[in-house]
Formats: structure tokens, C-alpha cells, sequence
């Protein structure tokens, strides 16, 4: 285990949980913890935890495939590192899909060693995260499924929240990290629970955001000015927070990324790849594919109100 996670019941009054919530309330980090943290994987989540940890005070030792991708973090503090793992106790990894996740992995075994936490915020494929902590298991690799939920930018303000999902004693040993990477850090139980969770939570969320494009792009053409409706929606029955976060880029047409569609089109897919039958996804599902074929794919997800505003034939 991690240099402090042996003192972690004694600073234990850092957290305090809710009976029955499954809601950590988080309070300013313990000291004496290993403040050496390694980052694998800097696109947008990855890039925001990294400029987290290093607010923080926290060593961060960084890697990406695309190499110039570290340089503006390097020149923040962040030290590169050919393998995190060999010389991190507690390693996150915020990379694309379990199956990348996999192969990093693979590229960087000769890191791992027993008492290791592995950190992955990856929005994953929960059968797959539960086998491959199964795997690491057997090496005394401690693996958390984490993902966020949030975008980069909430992110990087502190303000997203965090699903966890593995061995207790290794969450708790983490549990200065979760002051950092979210305001609100759920432990939700077993290796790949998280993974099933951050599913749950981007379906509603994804449809929220598609709901509410729909929801403007229908008022603009019935003659309700668009920033008008925002107002009113946000104080109706109707309100979600997504219409704190992207209502006004839908209407300024502002699609500056902060979690690109092609990507969240991935977890729909990854969603209804469970066999549920599930309508409304299906059809958000063809809505993301018609914004991807319109060549906005690597625009934030809320450019997912043109493929409304212009449908397919």
C-alpha cells in the first residue's frame, strides 16, 4: 500500500459518510500522504487532473502516447515519465476505452508490483473493468474502477463527481485523492460497479443534453426567443444542470470542447451493447451518428443541437 494509507483510520475524520448515501463528503486532504502521483493518458479528463493535482501540491509523473501533449503541463510542474508506474504507489489512468486501457497496461507490466493502486477514470465497459481487476489482483495490484462525471472543465474546477468501484481498503487509501479529483466521490461497491454506474448517469445525462437541444431548437421555431426559453426553463419543473453547463453554448453556437461528441456517442454505444432494449437511446444513438457524419464529432457534445436543427433525409 501507499506511504500514509497505514495512518488512513486514524485521519479517518477527513471523510464522513452518510449512513446509507454511499456519499463520501470530502474535507481537506490528510497529511503526511505520498504526495508522488503518476498520470497516464492527457486528452481532455486526463490534461484537467493533471493541472488538479498539481494545484494540490501533488508530484504528478505523467505519460501520453503523443508526447507534445505533456509539454504545457511539464512547463506547470509535471515531471514526464516513460512508465508512472515504476516509480508511483497510486497511478491514474484516464485513457479511451477499456480496451486501450488494456493495452497501456500491457505496454508498462514490467511497473506493476504488489501494493499498487491503480486508478482508472476511464468510462469503460464494466465486464471488462471487473475482469482486469481480477487479473491485477493476483498480483497484488490493487485496480479502482473511477470514472467522472463531469466534463474537463467542471473538472478542473472541482465541481465533478466521482463513481468508485473496488477493494474498500484501497479506496480508503486514496481517500486524499478524492478531495481533489471531485466535490462528491461515491464508493458504490465491487470492481466494475462504478463503471455500471457512470453508464447509468451518461445515459440520463446524454439525454438531458439532447432533450434540451430539441427543446430549443423546437422553441426558435415556434417564435420563442431561445435565450428567453434557457431563462425559463432553468426555473421550471424542467430544469437539469445541463442547462447551466451547455445551454448557453447551444444557443452562441459555441461548441468549444469540453467532452467531444464522438466520444459520448462511444458510451451509448457501450450502453446499448448491453442487450436492454432502450428507445430513447437508440434514437440518441442515431442523432450523435448524424452529428459524427456531419464532420462534428470532435466538437464539444453539445453540437448535438445541428444534427437536430438539420436532420437526415
Amino acid at each position: 500500500m501507499p506511504p500514509g494509507a497505514g495512518s488512513f483510520r486514524n485521519a479517518f475524520g477527513g471523510f464522513r459518510m452518510l449512513p446509507g448515501d454511499g456519499l463520501w463528503h470530502t474535507a481537506p486532504a490528510m497529511s503526511g500522504v505520498d504526495k508522488r502521483v503518476g498520470m497516464t493518458g492527457l486528452g481532455l479528463m486526463g490534461t484537467a487532473l493533471t493541472e488538479r493535482l498539481l494545484e494540490h501540491g501533488y508530484r504528478v509523473l505523467i505519460w501520453n502516447r503523443t508526447r507534445a501533449k505533456a509539454d504545457p503541463l511539464i512547463a506547470r510542474g509535471a515531471e514526464w515519465s516513460d512508465n508512472p508506474l515504476t516509480a508511483c504507489d497510486r497511478v491514474i489512468i484516464s485513457l479511451y476505452t477499456s480496451d486501450v486501457v488494456e493495452s497501456v497496461l500491457e505496454q508498462m507490466r514490467d511497473g506493476l508490483r504488489a501494493g499498487q493502486i491503480i486508478l482508472d477514470t476511464t468510462t469503460g465497459e464494466p465486464a471488462q473493468s471487473a475482469a482486469l481487476g481480477a487479473r491485477l489482483a493476483v498480483q497484488g495490484v490493487h485496480y479502482l474502477d473511477a470514472p467522472i462525471s463531469g466534463s474537463s472543465e467542471q473538472t478542473r474546477r472541482g465541481e465533478a463527481m466521482v463513481m468508485v468501484g473496488g477493494e474498500r481498503a484501497a479506496f480508503e487509501a486514496c481517500s486524499d485523492l478524492w478531495t481533489v479529483l471531485g466535490a462528491k466521490v461515491f464508493y458504490v461497491g465491487a470492481c466494475g460497479s462504478a463503471a455500471k454506474m457512470k453508464l447509468v448517469s451518461n445515459l440520463v445525462l446524454g439525454l438531458n443534453r439532447a432533450a434540451l437541444a430539441e427543446g430549443l431548437v423546437f422553441a426558435k421555431a415556434i417564435g420563442v426567443e431561445t435565450a428567453a426559453a434557457l431563462e425559463v426553463l432553468r426555473g421550471s419543473m424542467a430544469y437539469s444542470r445541463v442547462m447551466d453547463v451547455k445551454g448557453r453554448k447551444m444557443i452562441e453556437g459555441d461548441f468549444t470542447v469540453q467532452a467531444r461528441l464522438s466520444q459520448h456517442l462511444k458510451d451509448v454505444r457501450l450502453i446499448l451493447a448491453s442487450g436492454v432494449p432502450l428507445p430513447l437511446s437508440e434514437t440518441h444513438r442515431r442523432l450523435l451518428e448524424a452529428a459524427e457524419a456531419m464532420g462534428l464529432g470532435d466538437l464539444d457534445n453539445c453540437a448535438i443541437i445541428k444534427a437536430i436543427e438539420k436532420p437526415s433525409p
